[in-house]
């Protein structure tokens, strides 16, 4: 805009008027004519540069007063306590489903792999079932489904094994093995059901620990390292790795939809993702990774609770 333009915002306008007025104002005090002694006179450029300075005072003045329009409003109006209001609160993923049988809703702490042990699944499968295009990046309060869709069958189906088939890895002595073995209860599992699942010890060692559900949620086995860690059951490797707090080098076996397997702290992992394992199939080495001493930490989750494993397992 050029500085004649008048046709600007009204501030622009006065300014220019301002400034021409100050002009004619200095103009006529420089002609001035003054007496060569005695006081100065009032009748010229005093009073004509007072009403130039005054209008440049109260433009300067509204101008600071002005200005502040241009900026940002303030968040808060600290003199009446009320805040504007913020934006709405994007809802975290799968909150419609806080509540309802079949979800969880991520507390702090977890991961997908201790979600996926605590509710008897497969973690990759519960990333698949969300959608999850990066399973380690969850949110605390975030509800993800943890059991398969209407759509999907059983993850995995479990035969008895029949002794001296080909593929099948030395079992433990018969005193540790007792194929289609129940319950120690003394409770019948229904032939065929997940609650059949013949297991078998996971290691030879002496029991040093035993279940305590708030201190211990499976039986410790004491060894050498470099022991071996057999498979309890048939099923499918779900996790093998050291990704789990507490757990050192971890297996979690999957045996069917009801029952899943952890061995923890080895020395050496054995087998990956997604590998089918036999019962009394050599999996790992025990070690001491996470822990103390040399020794497998062995759990049994039913539907994702730590069950006593030693009410499932064969007496020695």
């Amino acid at each position: 805009m050029s500085w004649a333009d008048t046709s600007g915002p009204a501030s622009v306008r006065q300014w220019l008027k301002m400034k021409e007025s100050m002009s004619n104002s200095t103009w006529s005090y420089r002609t001035e004519s003054f007496p060569a002694s005695g006081p100065l006179k009032r009748t010229g450029w005093t009073s004509r540069l007072a009403l130039p300075c005054a209008l440049a005072a109260a433009l300067l003045l509204a101008a600071g007063c002005g200005s502040r329009t241009l900026n940002s409003a303030p968040v808060e109006d600290r003199g009446t306590g009320m805040s504007r209001p913020a934006d709405a609160v994007k809802p975290l993923p799968g909150a419609e489903n806080a509540g309802k049988p079949g979800y969880y809703m991520v507390k702090p702490g977890d991961t997908m792999i201790r979600i996926g042990l605590e509710n008897g699944q497969n973690w990759r499968d519960i990333a698949r079932w969300n959608s999850l295009e990066n399973p380690n990046l969850i949110e605390v309060g975030q509800v993800l489904r943890v059991v398969p869709p209407v759509s999907e069958g059983a993850l995995v189906v479990t035969r008895p094994v029949v002794p001296g088939s080909v593929g099948i890895a030395p079992a433990l002595p018969a005193s540790a093995a007792r194929p289609g073995s129940s319950p120690a209860n003394g409770s019948a599992a229904p032939s065929g059901s997940d609650e059949d699942v013949g297991w078998i010890w996971p290691a030879q060692g002496t029991l040093v620990a035993g279940f305590d559900e708030a201190k211990n949620k499976g039986l410790d086995i004491s060894g050498k390292s470099g022991d071996p860690v057999v498979a309890s059951a048939d099923g499918r490797v779900v996790y093998s790795g050291a990704g789990l707090r507490g757990y050192g080098n971890l297996i979690i076996l999957k045996h069917n939809n009801t029952f899943l397997t952890a061995y923890a702290h080895n020395k050496l992992l054995l087998v990956k993702e997604d590998q089918t394992v036999k019962r009394g199939q050599k999996i790992a080495e025990m070690g001491n990774s996470d822990a103390d001493n040399v020794k497998l930490h062995f759990e049994i989750r039913r539907q994702g609770k730590p069950v006593d494993p030693a009410k499932y397992l064969p007496a020695r």
